[in-house]
Parts: structure tokens; C-alpha cells; sequence
């Protein structure tokens, strides 16, 4: 008897699972609201000098105390960060209308000095209400900072995966997850009343760790209290929480325009989790593995009451499940490290091929889904598409991973979505349709990119050492998520270099996916061994196995925060 046949015993697929799964599975909708909520309470404005402030006494109409204020860019355009020393009183003269001048060219020729926005800035607030740019005057020189904000939630999401993650191990999966979503309730409520911009930050990054520790956390109880057959395709199901996700974000933030509102309205409904989160059952397997087999039987019996197999709980006894943990965990070695991922060749070749996979998927994803403003298009109808492309992209990558096989899938998703990226560079800025279509699918593309590296990590790495790989390639997604929005910065020097980075990283880790060997309707590799003689040519002589890699990783579940 295995713990999967107690399982069986009390009601594998009964009452409480679809309850238990279902009360798991809600918060992840609103995890992408955490996760992308920068697209919103840090948008940029327009925006320009506030006027001289002798100005403000007079009875000048806006347009043309901006006329008098501020100079034209290139493109005819008032200049953001820019204004003149003095009033230009002789601009009045015409009619309320700029002339040709520019660069400090006022009209008729005449050189004048400008200088910085001295007096702050003025914003058009017609989209929304306010923003963390608006408030705390993050443009010109300090716009940077908006890319940092959304840096250290990232670096947050980094911190919270290795602490909760080994926290978890020690002291329980409920208890984390209950502690992850008070976290993300409080941290969430101090980010909206947030009285600067360092403490936002602050606030941000206990968010982040926060969504690191209900996602693994989450995961555990899901896939640890459902049977092997049934974790796929509930891993799938769950994954598609965060993609709908997207949608309800959209949908909130089109009717909360105000930052703070906004924040306070995605960070609320964690205190409702938080209660819900009492209710959960621990873990029996880890209960069982931890020694603490008393917990871990009055757990299963409880669960076959609320299955109303009472009868069957009742017969189960500590020694059943000691034999049951016994026989599961015969071939489990634990002197196993990360460091196991690089001392043979094969395995080195593979996981820094892995590496690269998925640092430049998440890069380039967050690269594309954070920066929704750059395509001239209304931002919640941008984000309800880019959110509404992740459930075709994923059903068309999961078909082609069973009929041509999963480095072919991996290459064609990530080699695709950078052509679209760097064709994109080629697109006129005027062209708004065509430069939308094309990030559409690039963001579809990295969708499938992701969707395919779990599946396809799981079947590479072996089963003694699969969640310390997992837990690698998933370290490299946030190492990924966290560099991308410095990347943008880079369009101060040069506009196009940012898209040539973003175009370019997924094409070169396409190229990378050709060194990693196909797993179609392979064994799951048991051992390191097993690795390397698969990687020298021997195929193993064990008999095949079914391929559930998703029944160790639940990878589905961790898209979001990848």
C-alpha cells in the first residue's frame, strides 16, 4: 500500500477535494492583480512644467498659459521636463498658437534659455485619478524609479520563494499559507496608504514575498491531497485562475482609478482568505514525514468523514500509514543538493540550457506585460487581450508538445516570440494596430513558452533531485522578472535597444532548447544516472513509465509568479 492508495481509502475525488480545491484555487485569481498591478498605479500621465508663478495671477486659459510656458519637442509636441526661464509673452501675439520653433527656438527665430521643472508639474489626469507617478512626481529624472518599484516587488517574489519555500518544509504547508495571505492583507493595505515612495517599495516587497509563499504553498496542498491521475489536468485548471486573473484586473482598475483605491481594493479580499485559509487541512503526507503520524491520521479520518466514508477512516492506523511512506519514499535519497544539477556533464549541459530557457521567458513576458503604455492603445483593453491570448496560446502548445514533441515546442515558442518582438522594432509607432497584433502574439508565444518549460523541465530533471531543479528554474524565472524592467531604462540612450534585448534573449534560448534531449514518450528519469546515459545514448531498460511530471511539481499553479 502506498499513501496514494489511503488516499484512495478515505475519497480521493470526493467532497472535500473539489471544496478544498476550489477554496485553493480562488486567491489565484487575484495574484495577478498583484502581480501586474504596476501596469495601472504606475502609469505615466502626460505630463509638463507646472507654469512660472507669477503666471497664476493673471487670467490666462490653460492653453495658453501653456504657450507661454512651455517649448515645443520634434514632434510639436510641449516638452515634458523642459520650460522656459521667462514667460514668452511675445508667443501671445499669435493668435494662441505655437510656432515653428523648437529646442528652445521660440517663434521668430529668437534663442531662448530653458530650464528643468523647477515649479513641479502639471498632469492630464483625464484616464485616471492618480498614480504613485502623479503623487510622488516620478518623471524626468526620477522615472527611473518607476522601474525600481516594480524591481524590488520582483526581488520580494525572489526572497519569499527561498524563505517560504524551506519555511514550509520545517513548519508545515497551512500554517505558511495562512501567514502568506495575512502578509499579503496587511502589506497590501500599508502599500495603499503608503505616505512615500520608499515605504510603497517597502510595502511592495512583503507583497511579493507574500504571492512566493501562497503560490508554493498553495501548490503543496493541492497536489498533496488529490490523487497522482487527476494532478495534471487540475495543475492546468488552477493555472488557468491567473489567466482570467488578468481579465478581473482589467476590470477593476477600469472602474478604480485612483491608485490607492485600486491597491486597497486588490489587497482586501486577502483577509477573507486569510480566515478561509483556517479551515484548511495540513498536509497528511508531510505530517507523515515529519513524524508527527497521529496529526496525519486524524487529518485522513477527517477527511473521510466529510468524503462520508466514515467507515474506511476508522480502519486506518499509524502503522498503515508508516508502511504506506515507507514504501513511497524507498527510493528517495535526501543527500541530494542543488549542487547535483552541475557535477556530471549531461546534467550541467542540461540545466544551463534550462537556466536560459526560462530566465529569458519570464524577461521577456514581464518585459512585454508591464509596459502596456509603449503601444499607443487604451491600457485596459491591452491588458484584457493580453490576458485573453494566454488560453489559446496554451492549448495550442500543449497539442503540439503531444504530436511534435516538446523541444520543438520549446524552440518554436521562444524563437517566434522574439522574431514578432524584433519585427516590432520595425513597425512605424503610428502603426498601432499592426505593433499590437504583434505583441499579442509575442506575449502568446511566452505564454506557451512557459507553460511548455514546466512540463518539459519536470520530464528532464530526475526524480531524486526534480524539486531542487524546479526549484532552480523557477529561482531563474525571478532572476528574469527582476532585470526586465531595468532593461526599459536603456531607451534613455538608445530607443531600440529594449527591444532588441527582449527580441533577442528568447531567440537566443531557442537556440539554447536544441541542446536538450526530447522527452516524448520517454521514461521519467529516476537518477542522475539515468540522465547521463540518456545523454551518452544508452536508453534505459526499464520499462516505461506514465508521463506525470505535473504530479511532482504543479507547475501550473506557479505560472504567475514565474
Amino acid at each position: 500500500m502506498t499513501f496514494g492508495d489511503l488516499l484512495e481509502q478515505v475519497g480521493s475525488t470526493g467532497r472535500f477535494q473539489i471544496v478544498h480545491v476550489t477554496l485553493l484555487s480562488i486567491p489565484v485569481f487575484m495574484m495577478a492583480s498583484h502581480n501586474l498591478l504596476q501596469n495601472f498605479v504606475a502609469a505615466v500621465p502626460p505630463h509638463f512644467c507646472s507654469a512660472h508663478t507669477n503666471l497664476s495671477r493673471t487670467r490666462l486659459s490653460p492653453e495658453e498659459t501653456l504657450l507661454l510656458t512651455v517649448p515645443l519637442d520634434q514632434k510639436g509636441n510641449p516638452k515634458s521636463c523642459q520650460r522656459y526661464v521667462a514667460p514668452q509673452w511675445h508667443l501671445t501675439t499669435r493668435n494662441g498658437t505655437y510656432g515653428s520653433g523648437d529646442n528652445g527656438t521660440a517663434n521668430g527665430g529668437l534663442d531662448v534659455d530653458l530650464q528643468g521643472c523647477t515649479d513641479g508639474w502639471s498632469y492630464n489626469m483625464t484616464e485616471m485619478t492618480s498614480t504613485i507617478i502623479s503623487e510622488w512626481d516620478l518623471v524626468c529624472d526620477q522615472r527611473s524609479l518607476k522601474q525600481m518599484g516594480q524591481t524590488v516587488y520582483m526581488g520580494g517574489v525572489l526572497v519569499g520563494a527561498l524563505l517560504f519555500g524551506s519555511m514550509s518544509d520545517r513548519f508545515g504547508r497551512r500554517i505558511l499559507l495562512i501567514i502568506s495571505n495575512l502578509l499579503m492583507a496587511v502589506a497590501g493595505t500599508c502599500t495603499a496608504f503608503s505616505p512615500s515612495f520608499p515605504l510603497y517599495c517597502l510595502f511592495r516587497f512583503g507583497c511579493g514575498m507574500a504571492l512566493s509563499g501562497m503560490g508554493l504553498n498553495t501548490f503543496s496542498l493541492i497536489v498533496e491531497w488529490i490523487p497522482t491521475r487527476i494532478r495534471t489536468g487540475v495543475g492546468t485548471i488552477t493555472g488557468y485562475c491567473y489567466t482570467v486573473g488578468q481579465l478581473i484586473l482589467a476590470l477593476i482598475a477600469y472602474f478604480i482609478r485612483d491608485w490607492r483605491w485600486l491597491t486597497l481594493a486588490v489587497s482586501l479580499p486577502f483577509y477573507v482568505f486569510f480566515l478561509i485559509a483556517w479551515w484548511f487541512h495540513e498536509s497528511s503526507r508531510w505530517l507523515a514525514l515529519s513524524n508527527k503520524p497521529e496529526q496525519a491520521i486524524k487529518n485522513l479520518k477527517s477527511v473521510a468523514k466529510f468524503n462520508g466514508r466514515h467507515e474506511e477512516g476508522e480502519k486506518l492506523t499509524v502503522e498503515m500509514l508508516q508502511e504506506s511512506m515507507k514504501k513511497e519514499m524507498s527510493s528517495i535519497q535526501g543527500s541530494y543538493s542543488v549542487l547535483d544539477l552541475f557535477r556530471t556533464p549531461t546534467m550541467r549541459k542540461m540545466t544551463v540550457c534550462l537556466s536560459a530557457v526560462w530566465l529569458s521567458t519570464s524577461f521577456a513576458y514581464y518585459g512585454l506585460s508591464m509596459d502596456l503604455q509603449k503601444f499607443g492603445v487604451d491600457i485596459y483593453l491591452i491588458q484584457v487581450i493580453f490576458g485573453a491570448v494566454d488560453i489559446p496560446a496554451k492549448i495550442i502548445v500543449t497539442v503540439s508538445m503531444s504530436l511534435i514533441g516538446r523541444r520543438q515546442s520549446q524552440m518554436g515558442s521562444l524563437i517566434i516570440a522574439g522574431i514578432t518582438i524584433l519585427i516590432n522594432l520595425l513597425v512605424p509607432y503610428d502603426k498601432q494596430t499592426a505593433r499590437t497584433c504583434l505583441a499579442v502574439m509575442g506575449k502568446g508565444c511566452l505564454a506557451a513558452s512557459f507553460n511548455c518549460c514546466f512540463l518539459y523541465s519536470g520530464e528532464l530533471f530526475p526524480t531524486i533531485i526534480r524539486q531542487n531543479g524546479m526549484g532552480w528554474a523557477s529561482m531563474m524565472a525571478r532572476v528574469g522578472a527582476m532585470v526586465s524592467p531595468m532593461v526599459l531604462l536603456t531607451a534613455d540612450y538608445i530607443p531600440w535597444l529594449p527591444g532588441l534585448i527582449y527580441g533577442g534573449a528568447p531567440i537566443l534560448s531557442g537556440v539554447a532548447a536544441m541542446f536538450l534531449p526530447e522527452t516524448l514518450g520517454s521514461p521519467l528519469p529516476d537518477t542522475i544516472q539515468d540522465v547521463e546515459d540518456r545523454g551518452s545514448g544508452r536508453i534505459s531498460k526499464k520499462p516505461p513509465k506514465e508521463t506525470m511530471v505535473l504530479q511532482d511539481t504543479g507547475a501550473n499553479l506557479l505560472k504567475p509568479v514565474a
